[in-house]
């Protein structure tokens, strides 16, 4: 749920940035989110893999089912790290208006990639539950890199314009200036 935070804030902060003008503040601040999305991800995944002998025991009394948990701590701990990214990365695009290139990003990145990939290392290479998983994360981490490029090669104060003019034009304020 923190990640969902990390996502609202920085999609409100990207947009009322770009619609003040300000392109460098929403790159600062897209930094700040990347960084601090990425660090709370790390601490919740180093407390996991500590206490990953601890934690099973509170969610089922089976021991069966307890190792296997503490077989698949290592991916929920990368999990942790990449979910944490992802939406903060999506929350940016959604911020700069880009929620249609961001759709296809992601029917790409999961429908088309991560889970046939899943399926595969699941069933054909008989992975099971840890290659359904990192198929998934695969395509998770996919998704991220390609938000990442898009962020870091986006010009700021192409995008603050074409905020602008959404501004103007969605307000009705293109209309009077064109009449006058």
């Amino acid at each position: 749920m923190i990640a969902i935070g990390f996502n609202i804030a920085i999609s409100v902060r990207v947009s009322n940035e770009l619609g003040a003008s300000h392109p460098r503040a929403a790159k600062f601040a897209i930094g700040v989110v990347v960084v601090s999305s990425f660090a709370f991800g790390t601490v919740l995944a180093i407390l996991l893999v500590i206490f990953r002998h601890q934690y099973p025991a509170i969610f089922a009394d089976s021991v069966e089912v307890q190792n296997a948990v503490y077989a698949l701590t290592p991916l929920l701990a990368a999990c942790l790290i990449i979910n944490n990214i992802q939406p903060a990365l999506s929350g940016v695009a959604i911020g700069a208006g880009w929620q249609a290139v961001i759709a296809y990003i992601n029917v790409a990145c999961y429908y088309i990639f991560g889970i046939p990939l899943g399926l595969i290392l699941g069933f054909v290479a008989d992975w099971g539950i840890k290659g359904i998983w990192i198929g998934m994360l695969t395509g998770t981490v996919v998704q991220t890199l390609i938000l990442f490029l898009i962020c870091y090669r986006t010009n700021w104060d192409k995008e603050a314009s074409l905020a602008d003019k959404r501004i103007k034009e969605w307000s009705g304020q293109r209309n009077v200036v064109e009449v006058q």
